[in-house]
């Protein structure tokens, strides 16, 4: 081995979904919202410039805008480029004792990543049979908690008081819950940061406000929660974001009415396919996400990834201990779950 290469931190990355280069594919597998932004998000894009300027260090319109939305004070409110920015400074700026983390042993892949990244022992206490999380397990001494509700990939969602139980018995760490997909279907646990200083609630423009490709992500907590937050992003990195993304989040937040219509449609859709699944013998857990998490009775999941990938149709498997029979599939428009039941319907008929 070269001298210098024993200097090198060497940590095993996270995979994100396949980005197909084709045309002409229906794409499920990366969790995006089918439908574009809200109509004034395109109108202001149009008007975007003085990108030759850095853009607010503080992002202080989208801040306000964020914690105007949720009736919040500003300082409540930290933005990043993707809840995976905000998690990564949550990671850097929280987990920092010697003690491990603990987090589902199914969850959101990136949590390990991180963990290894920055050289935080952590613990992965295993989900029940029904992929479900054993509050329990969370009841030990640790150096921190997270856990996404809904649960990716399952979509499991676990209630209010399921959530509190979690964070009082952990009242000396900070407990993050990661609700990227809590606008299908649940209750934030928002309101519980009132009663509790240690909790810290990660949201996301990419999923149900359309936005994936331009990278906002948004902390919520107790003030000092968020100023050790920033203390460590100034730190690390002043300008996170970019000019537009600070414009069209703003913008996008005066659109309820698109907002609640969009997230309505998907939900209503999920609803529709889950029923058309099962009848082909698929089963899967009670989804709160955009996304179910599907097993077929006979046929093996990797066989039906990649036969759906051949004609152009894109879900997740994932090679994984427990989950290697499930496919995580996207909610996309009705258009494209028939062209998905369609291909699904026939192959399962040569097969099974």
């Amino acid at each position: 081995m070269k001298q210098w290469m024993k200097n090198v931190r060497t940590v095993e990355p996270y995979t994100p979904g396949e980005q197909p280069k084709e045309s002409g594919v229906i794409k499920l597998n990366t969790n995006e919202n089918p439908y574009g932004p809200a109509p004034g998000v395109r109108k202001v894009q149009e008007n975007i410039d003085d990108l030759r300027l850095y853009p607010d260090p503080t992002a202080g319109a989208l801040v306000e805008a964020i914690a105007a939305y949720h009736k919040l004070n500003a300082n409540q409110v930290f933005v990043g480029v993707g809840s995976d920015d905000v998690l990564a400074m949550a990671f850097m700026t929280f987990f920092n004792s010697d003690k491990p983390i603990l987090f589902p042993d199914i969850t959101y892949s990136f949590y390990d990543v991180w963990a290894d990244l920055f050289r935080i022992p952590y613990e992965q206490p295993a989900l029940d049979e029904n992929f479900r999380i054993r509050k329990e397990d969370y009841y030990k001494e640790n150096g921190g908690v997270i856990f996404p509700n809904p649960n990716a990939p399952t979509g499991v969602y676990e209630n209010l008081d399921f959530v509190e139980d979690i964070v009082k018995h952990n009242s000396d760490v900070v407990v993050i819950v990661d609700e990227a997909y809590i606008d299908f279907g649940g209750v934030s646990a928002l309101e519980l940061t009132k009663k509790y200083d240690n909790l810290l609630i990660v949201r996301t423009f990419s999923k149900s406000r359309s936005m994936a490709g331009l990278r906002i992500g948004y902390a919520m907590g107790n003030p000092e929660l968020i100023q050790a937050m920033n203390d460590v992003k100034y730190s690390f990195n002043s300008y996170t974001m970019n000019r537009p993304s600070l414009l069209l989040g703003v913008e996008s937040l005066k659109d309820e009415e698109y907002f609640q219509e969009t997230v309505g449609k998907i939900i209503q859709t999920r609803t529709w396919f889950g029923e058309e699944m099962k009848k082909l013998g698929f089963t899967f857990p009670d989804s709160k996400a955009n996304f179910i998490f599907a097993t077929h009775n006979q046929v093996p999941a990797k066989d039906i990834f990649e036969a759906a990938k051949k004609e152009k149709i894109y879900v997740r498997f994932f090679d994984k201990s427990r989950i290697n029979n499930h496919l995580r599939i996207t909610i996309g428009t009705d258009e494209e779950m028939k062209k998905l039941l369609a291909f699904l319907k026939e192959y399962l008929s040569k097969v099974s």
